[in-house]
């Protein structure tokens, strides 16, 4: 149906961009309709693959490209089939599998719901701090295991959140949303991010902190740091060392952010407890000893939007569409510069 609203001054044509699954999770038929509304687009015509004869006819007056989830890249070629392509407007989080070089030599304008899906990361990420400083994964255990009474407080005197150190490695777009979600608890908040002022850090609500610093003194560790090439193994057996008996270490980022033969180590030991919904390789082999570690909690990859949680992207990215209809800049733009900062 179309949403009296939604009247856009023109309309630009648009295609979509994405794998077929991810179409059909992420674009509902209200979805489509209000897309229909914005721009001149076919909702029911999605390219996964952009260089056959046929994608190559729609692309041939596409000016807006609506991407998600198992876009091809757009490369020289494509954009050769795509003479007025103007902008992209991506209904997930990071680019760099899609947007390459030749976009920006092109001058494309970039969107990104990249912040609609920190919500529910960083709402996950909260959960699990607060989870782990109550030790509820250790006691729910434990108490299935014996199936009887037990003093708690002798057996965990460390548990609760109250005045508990958390650390939180990288400000990035997910990393500043966990810490503005921390704040309603009385919790002492850590950061280190080498691109972060001390005075922005603690504007942000986190005392900054050295790297060596930040696993040394914290109760709770969360990465949410990008994966670049220099970041791949950033957390590496020395910082995991530096952990204290009984910290957690969470990771939401990317499973090759962290040394995954050091941190293997470091759980099956026992010494540390680690919740990773991230790891590397991304499904871990079935005889990986992770599995079996009664102190690591494995989820798979569901921190992102899961759900009901994809309609926030989609209604993300239709507000940048308007907003490009419109005449009027992206609210969340993705700019060259920043791609080395960025996941």
């Amino acid at each position: 149906m179309t949403h009296p609203d939604l009247r856009p001054r023109s309309r630009p044509r648009a295609v979509l961009a994405m794998a077929h699954r991810t179409a059909d999770q992420v674009l509902d038929p209200d979805v489509r309709a209000r897309l229909a509304a914005l721009t001149d687009i076919d909702p029911r015509l999605v390219l996964d693959d952009l260089t056959t004869p046929a994608a190559h006819r729609a692309l041939a007056d596409a000016e807006l490209l609506v991407t998600g989830w198992g876009c091809p890249p757009i490369d020289a070629a494509v954009l050769d089939a795509a003479p007025r392509l103007r902008a992209v407007v991506h209904t997930a989080g990071t680019v760099r599998h899609h947007i390459t070089a030749a976009c920006w030599e092109r001058g494309l304008t970039v969107s990104s719901a990249a912040a609609a899906n920190a919500v529910p990361v960083a709402e996950y990420t909260l959960a699990m701090i607060l989870l782990a400083n109550k030790r509820v994964l250790d006691t729910a255990r434990t108490y299935r295991t014996e199936r009887r009474r037990i003093d708690w407080n002798a057996r965990h005197p460390d548990a609760g959140n109250y005045r508990r150190t958390v650390g939180i490695l990288s400000a990035s777009v997910i990393g500043r949303r966990v810490i503005e979600l921390l704040r309603p608890h009385d919790l002492n908040v850590l950061l280190h991010d080498p691109f972060v002022t001390d005075t922005e850090a603690r504007d942000l609500g986190a005392e900054p902190v050295s790297l060596p610093d930040l696993f040394a003194v914290s109760d709770v560790l969360s990465v949410h740091t990008p994966l670049l090439p220099e970041t791949r193994g950033l957390v590496c057996r020395d910082l995991l060392a530096r952990l204290r008996t009984g910290t957690t270490l969470i990771n939401t980022a990317r499973g090759a952010v962290i040394d995954q033969t050091a941190l293997t180590s470091e759980v099956v030991s026992g010494r540390i407890n680690a919740v990773l919904d991230v790891t590397e390789p991304e499904v871990l082999p079935a005889d990986s000893p992770l599995w079996d570690c009664p102190n690591v909690l494995i989820t798979p990859h569901i921190a992102g939007s899961k759900g009901g949680e994809l309609r926030r992207l989609a209604d993300l990215a239709l507000a940048e569409i308007e907003s490009y209809a419109l005449g009027r800049p992206f609210t969340h733009p993705v700019r060259p510069e920043h791609l080395a900062r960025l996941a």
